[in-house]
Order: C-alpha cells, then structure tokens, then sequence
C-alpha cells in the first residue's frame, strides 16, 4: 500500500520516494510507470517534453527493483525517475538541441552526467524541453524553442524560464521527482526561481559536461532542479567528480553534508536596484522577510558592496567569442535560418564580428572582476540577493529589454564560476514565485546547501504547489 495520499506522491521529496521503495511499499517498476505517464500528459501541456523514454526507462527501472530486492542501496536516487534537458546527449535517443536545425540529431553515446546517473540507480523518463541552442544567441521570445515557450505551471500565460525551461516545468508540475539542466548564464536560476523550485548550480568544473552541447567552455556547468535543496544533494552527489573526458573537471570529491550548522555563517548582502521594476516592492520586501528567518535560524547577516566592474559587458564578450568559436560552421550556413527566434539569429551572426582583443580585453577583466569576487569570500561564507526582481514575465515580453545589464547570481557564475542555489522564497503581486540566491566560494556547494537547507526548514514555499493550469487555446509563437 503506497505511503502517499493524492498527489503526493508527485511532489514527495527524493529522501521520502526512497524510503518507500527500499520499504517495498512501491517498486521502481510501478513509479516510473506513474511518471512516465505523467510526464506524458503533462509535458507537452506546458511545453515541457522533448522526448519520452518509455524503452530505457523501464529497463532502469527492472534493474533498481532487482537491487533493491537484494539490498545492494547503494545510492539514495536508486529506482527515482528523473529528467534531463535536451542538450545531454542519449545513446540511440534523440538530442535536438531544442533547435529545428537539430530535429533528427541522435547520438550514439551517453552524456558523463546521463551514466553517473544510471550508475547510482537513477531511471531516465524523458528528454525536457529547452531554448534553442541554450539561448546563446540572446534570444529576444519565450518562444525561441523547438517545443514553443516553456509554459508556467503557476500560470500558462507566463514563462516558465530558459534556457533549462522544460526541466523546471516537470519538476514544479510534479512531472518528474528532479531534472538536469545546465546553466551558462542564468539558465538554472532563473527557471528555479520562476517555477518556485529549487536549483543548484555548481562550481565550474565540479561535473563533467562530457557530452553536452557545448556553448561556452568556460562558462558551462550543469547541475539539478528539484523541489529542495536537500534533493539538489543528493543530485549533485551522484553527478560531481572528476571526468578525463573534460579536462576542466577539477579533482575536488563532493560528500553532501545533510547536517545543517545552524550557527555562524556570515552572510553578505548584495543590494539590487529595485526601482520601478514590475514586483520590484513585493520581490523587496519578500527578500527582507528572507533575511529576518536567517538571522533567526543564528546567521550573521551584514551589508556587501559590488565590485565596481562592467560585469555583463565582459560576460557578453567571453560568451560571444566562446560561441562563435565552437558553432562558427553552423553560424556562417543556411541552417542559422532555421532558428526561430530573429534576436537568436542575430546575436549569433554578432559574434562573428568579435575580435581576438576583444576577447582578450574581456578575458583580462574577468580576471580582474573574479578576483574582486572572490575576495568578498574572505569576508562571508555566502552572498544573498533576489534570483530575480519581479515574477515570471509574460510569454510577449522582448527579453532583451527585460534582462539587459541586469546584475545578479547568474553573472556572478558566469564570470567567477561560483556556486549559487535558488530557493522559493514566496510570491509576488500575481501570485508567482520569488526566488533568494544563495552564492557560495568555489566548491562550497556544501555551504550554500546548508544554508538553504536551514531556510528551508524554517519555511515551506518550497512545499507549495502550483494549481491545476489548462494549456493556452493557441500556442504563441513571437520572432
């Protein structure tokens, strides 16, 4: 007899579904069935599914329950299902890249991160949607996608976030336990905090991206949405460690340290602009309450200026030169016209006119910022902000002008490749979720799980869940 009433089960944290399939009183083979279906129905609801993996799932799925009929636990995501965005190659399974160019693209070897995963006894029930190429091109619509605008499951008429949108969908919707994404420049914390779960992105080199598409090598990282930082854990756990198939994956071991030291982090706070920002009130005046539950939990929070550095100018330079390094054949064919979204076109034919000192103008200030950012870590163990001022916008919204020069999280792992966790931290004047980050020094995932952890049990927005939402009568798709 399951342990879960309702719809549970679909939302039940990564510690809990193992608890009831080592107790026997659900098998793998039964929940991936439940997911699969799920996953099914739902995703394309919201623009969500890339590609179902019914076959492989199943498979996987046998195999936990003939571990766990044996006792061999080694791993606590044995027999969970998940999702990994469309950039992770799968053996004999499509990888589209979400991108029209790439609609028949199938690789014959698994990603690092989809064989770690398979390894710890993980089931893989489906490729998730996302923006096309990762958005790299700087998309200007929700829309720029193979699959359509990554739709909200708070409200269909929002946008779920990108570029890792479908695997921030399935994991607020309950359409999956965790998913993989990966983020470049805010495409793990902005689809966290927009769907009101939980993302981690690691330290740059902590897991391979062996096998993932390829953007900006050095600014690529992936890491896991879920509905807790504990979940983002266990994740990290199973993915991180040293692969010889990238070469910039560092040998530092990761050991999740579920128990939290409620006492004597330093936290520094980042002030942001507000302004006149659509929810900029409600996102501030959320961020304070945020605050007052960590100093009550024991922490020490204190002011922390900004390094005065052009941050997003340096960022959008590396990127661009990285991008057109690594896409430069694609970007001077036919097949660029392919895309869909016009702002995406354009920006990636853009950076094909960077030069070599241009990147290296932007190459030595990033040195520079970085090591301005690094040494606020001499100061405090973590660095708070808002992931995100305002909600989720709307699926019209010109993204350019929404996000252009913003400071943030996302920047800062940019350019520093710092750690950084997004957690709900409640919701906004609409009834959408806000976001806190939580940025950490180098390979202090650790500390920014903890600290997350201890505000998470201190709070329960990550324990809210999205209303039953109806698809929108016609998909929207703006160029």
């Amino acid at each position: 007899m399951s342990p879960f009433h309702g719809d549970d089960l679909y939302f039940a944290s990564l510690a809990d579904l193992g608890r009831a399939l080592r107790a026997k009183t659900i098998s793998s083979a039964e929940l991936t069935h439940l997911f699969l279906d799920r996953l099914a129905t739902g995703g394309p609801r919201f623009n969500a599914l890339a590609e179902l993996t019914p076959e492989l799932a199943l498979l996987q799925a046998q195999r936990a329950d003939r571990l766990l009929r044996r006792g061999h636990v080694a791993s606590p995501l044995v027999g969970i299902p998940y999702g990994a965005k469309d950039l992770l190659a799968t053996k004999g399974i499509p990888t589209r890249w979400g991108a029209p160019p790439f609609r028949e693209q199938v690789f014959d070897y698994d990603a690092a991160v989809i064989t770690r995963l398979a390894a710890a006894g993980a089931v893989l029930i489906g490729k998730l949607a996302m923006v096309e190429l990762a958005g790299g091109g700087g998309y200007h619509y929700a829309s720029a996608s193979l699959h359509g605008p990554g739709l909200n499951p708070w409200n269909v008429n929002h946008w779920s976030g990108g570029s890792s949108s479908g695997s921030a969908s399935a994991v607020a919707a309950g359409l999956a336990p965790f998913a993989l994404g990966s983020e470049t420049w805010g495409s793990i914390m902005t689809p966290a905090c927009y769907c009101g779960i939980t993302g981690l992105r690691p330290t740059s080199g902590r897991v391979s991206r062996a096998g993932a598409m390829e953007l900006a090598w050095s600014m690529d990282k992936i890491g896991p949405l879920a509905h807790s930082a504990e979940d983002c854990g266990w994740v990290l756990q199973s993915i991180a460690g040293h692969d010889p198939n990238d070469a910039a994956t560092a040998r530092h071991k990761f050991v999740f340290q579920r128990r939290v030291r409620r006492h004597g982090f330093r936290l520094g706070v980042l002030a942001l602009d507000y302004g006149t920002a659509p929810g900029g009130t409600e996102t501030e005046e959320a961020f304070e309450e945020a605050l007052r539950v960590l100093r009550g939990a024991g922490m020490k929070v204190a002011a922390a200026g900004w390094p005065d550095y052009p941050y997003t100018d340096i960022a959008r330079t590396i990127l661009g030169g990285e991008v057109a390094a690594v896409h430069e054949e694609f970007i001077r064919s036919d097949r660029l016209e392919e895309l869909v979204d016009t702002g995406q076109k354009e920006g990636l034919r853009g950076y094909l006119t960077l030069t070599a000192a241009d990147y290296a103008r932007a190459a030595k200030q990033r040195i520079n910022a970085a090591r301005a950012i690094f040494e606020m870590f001499g100061r405090f163990d973590a660095l708070l902000m808002p992931t995100l001022i305002g909600e989720a916008v709307t699926l019209d919204t010109n993204l350019s002008t929404r996000f252009g020069g913003a400071r943030g999280a996302s920047v800062l792992g940019a350019l520093a490749g710092v750690p950084c966790l997004s957690v709900p931290m409640g919701f906004g004047p609409h009834g959408l979720p806000l976001g806190l980050s939580i940025t950490g020094d180098l390979f202090c995932e650790n500390t920014v799980l903890q600290i997350g952890m201890a505000y998470q049990r201190e709070t329960d927005w990550h324990r809210r869940r999205p209303s039953p939402q109806e698809p929108l009568s016609l998909p929207l798709r703006l160029v």
